[in-house]
């Protein structure tokens, strides 16, 4: 009997073990499978929000998020390309999972990621952001952010294999191409500037292509910036000194037309900026000057050559104390914040021996001979946050205009001047001239 119940026991015991585990494994099993039923990598894009923000984040490598205002019409155009590009990113070998963010709806998730304007995108890399600047058409949008999950620094086997790269790079970033150099002088570099430009290392490679590439000897590092057509050379000394401030210079092209989208290059760029102000910039003669200009600034990497028109930025231009009565061109040094310079002598240019003029100038302003002054209009942050506090203040003045058409049309009519006593008044005198109207009309008929 006791052994009886004894096997009684240990089956039941057996049993309670084996329900426990079962139940455990269904407890367990539900979260992983509504995570994945919840970010399927299916090339649509996600919606996120407050709930889900964080598990997406962490679930994909990279992640491309528009937080985006439904009334915004910039974001409204950007749907479209969104859809034709998340397929095609999905599909990489390093997939890139394309989501939205309703930023004025989930305004607390859009503030704890500094969203101030729409729409604002961000590559999340393994759970970092990298804010996205680049082209929005969905083709070129690929290839932009192919560049991010692409290694840091490519290794090219063959003269097809530096032809491939270079057509893959595409137009939007500069291309490093380290000729007989090995991978490991340039790979911190490489990551630190992976958001900035593409690099690699060329093992093998035919004298073409030493002649397609113009250098004569390795190891070789090759700055291309096909963007701008230019192409530039280093051959050491490959200290990590030296070869960052190179791969900085090289960023940018030798003279930088100034513009709305192209200021943001120079946020990180600690470099003073010579800053040219012609009339229009896209004439005959603007042109020329530009020629002149990277000249000097191939042997003044030590500052950003860049202009701008008249023209094309009239209020970026008006910062700089320039109007339409000013003559121009005009050459200034700005500090790329809230302070320039002009140099004593050199105020204006006119149209014969530009070099001379240009040569002058910088002389002038590395010796020392210039007034200080400050900047009549916005920061550099203030110009690439310009267009958002323009809407800004649209909406809040129309805010005002609606209310005050509003109390307008509720406010009660005005009292009239004067005292009850002469309102009864008038009352009074008028009753007496109704009444002999009366009678007179009585006694007519």
């Amino acid at each position: 009997m006791a052994s009886s119940l004894l096997r009684i026991y240990s089956f039941l015991s057996s049993f309670r073990l084996q329900l426990l585990l079962f139940i455990a494994l269904i407890l367990l099993s539900r979260p992983i499978s509504a995570a994945e039923n919840q970010f399927k990598l299916d090339g649509k894009v996600l919606e996120l929000d407050d709930s889900n923000f964080d598990a997406a984040i962490s679930n994909f490598d990279y992640i491309f998020v528009d937080f985006y205002a439904p009334w915004c019409g910039h974001c409204k155009r950007l749907t479209p390309e969104l859809d034709k590009a998340a397929p095609i990113l999905a599909g990489l070998k390093q997939p890139i999972v394309v989501a939205k963010v309703d930023a004025d709806k989930y305004r607390k998730l859009a503030s704890k990621h500094d969203i101030d304007g729409y729409p604002t995108l961000k590559i999340f890399m393994h759970g970092v952001a990298t804010e996205y600047y680049g082209p929005r058409k969905a083709d070129l949008l690929v290839r932009f952010l192919t560049k991010f999950v692409a290694p840091d620094v490519s290794i090219l086997n063959s003269d097809s294999a530096i032809r491939d790269f270079v057509e893959a790079a595409g137009t939007n970033f500069p291309i490093f191409i380290g000729f007989g150099l090995n991978e490991s002088v340039i790979s911190d570099l490489a990551v630190k500037y992976k958001k900035k430009a593409w690099f690699s290392v060329a093992k093998d490679f035919s004298d073409d292509i030493m002649s397609l590439y113009d250098f004569d000897k390795v190891p070789a590092l090759v700055a291309i910036n096909p963007a701008y057509n230019e192409q530039s050379i280093f051959y050491g000394p490959y200290e990590e000194k030296f070869l960052e401030d190179y791969i900085k210079q090289s960023l940018l092209p030798l003279v930088l037309p100034i513009n709305q989208e192209s200021l943001k290059s120079l946020k990180d760029d600690k470099r003073k900026v010579v800053l040219t102000i012609l009339e229009d910039e896209v004439h005959e003669k603007s042109n020329e000057l530009v020629k002149v200009l990277k000249a000097a600034a191939s042997a003044n990497r030590d500052l950003v050559f860049g202009y701008v028109g008249f023209k094309q930025w009239e209020d970026f231009v008006e910062s700089f104390e320039v109007d339409k009565k000013t003559p121009l061109p005009r050459m200034v040094v700005w500090d790329g914040d809230e302070e320039y310079y002009t140099v004593i002598g050199s105020e204006s240019m006119n149209e014969t021996d530009i070099g001379t003029q240009v040569s002058r100038f910088l002389e002038g302003y590395r010796e020392g001979n210039v007034i200080k002054k400050s900047l009549a209009g916005p920061t550099l942050m203030g110009f690439l946050n310009s267009q958002i506090g323009v809407k800004i203040v649209l909406i809040f003045i129309f805010v005002i205009l609606v209310m005050v058409l509003i109390i307008s049309m509720t406010k009660e009519e005005p009292l009239t001047v004067g005292t009850r006593e002469q309102v009864d008044e008038r009352s009074s005198t008028s009753q007496p001239e109704s009444a002999e109207l009366l009678r007179s009309a009585l006694k007519e008929d």
